[in-house]
């Protein structure tokens, strides 16, 4: 594992390296496990991006790659052209990714129209019926202004549930988060960073365990049936 240098709310002695070989499936690529972090606030004080930034921290010191999409500048939804700069950025690093991190506040209740429209660019589907996101991780996180709240986490759910991705069990919320953040970002030891440890630390252990085997994880029997299917009509049109 990597020297915890950057990390002075980790208490490194207590986070052992993952333990790969227990996880990793026998055809397993054997690069480091790539995590793509997106957030949801364009604000430069923006506290889902420094949790974001924290969670990359964590994970590059547990052996993963990390890359983080700005969505400034991305368009809306239907905004503009799937050929748009911002909008290829994001789809090829979605493809890149074996797992990812959603960084959310909760604004009026809710995820934010920015994290929003980073997942609703990201398309159903490059090959038939199957989306770029199938069978990868994901790892939900939020920041609030108030008192602790889970209602973008639940909403990040319901979308990872229908990307088909693999969402963790553990989740991260901060509360007050202008009040745990310092003033050059960072998160102060105590139980909102050890719980983003804790988060960073099963998605690694996840995306080590599903990647791999994903293929079969996730094969279902109606796109099964739908490829027969197809095969059979373009038989059947030749034949006539």
């Amino acid at each position: 594992m990597k020297v915890a240098t950057d990390l002075p709310a980790l208490r490194a002695d207590q986070l052992p390296e993952i333990d790969v070989d227990a996880l990793k499936a026998p055809d397993d690529p054997g690069h480091k496990p790539r995590i793509l972090l997106l957030y949801g606030s364009l604000r430069p004080q923006s506290y889902s991006r420094r949790a974001a930034e924290e969670s990359a921290r964590i994970l590059e010191l547990l052996g993963c790659e990390t890359r983080m999409f700005d969505p400034t500048g991305l368009p809306f939804p239907d905004g503009a052209e799937p050929d748009h700069p911002k909008v290829v950025e994001l789809r090829e690093m979605a493809v890149w990714a074996e797992g990812m991190v959603w960084s959310s506040p909760e604004r009026h209740g809710a995820m934010t129209g920015i994290m929003k429209c980073q997942i609703d660019w990201l398309p159903l589907s490059l090959q038939g019926g199957i989306r770029p996101t199938q069978g990868k991780t994901l790892a939900v996180m939020q920041v609030s202004g108030g008192s602790q709240s889970f209602n973008a986490v639940n909403q990040m759910r319901i979308l990872g549930r229908w990307m088909r991705m693999v969402t963790i069990p553990n989740q991260s919320s901060i509360p007050k988060a202008w009040l745990e953040f310092n003033g050059e970002g960072r998160l102060a030891e105590g139980s909102f960073y050890a719980r983003i440890v804790d988060v960073m630390e099963e998605l690694v252990k996840f995306t080590w365990m599903v990647r791999g085997r994903s293929d079969y994880l996730v094969d279902r029997y109606s796109e099964r049936v739908e490829s027969v299917e197809e095969v059979h009509k373009r038989v059947s049109l030749k034949k006539v």
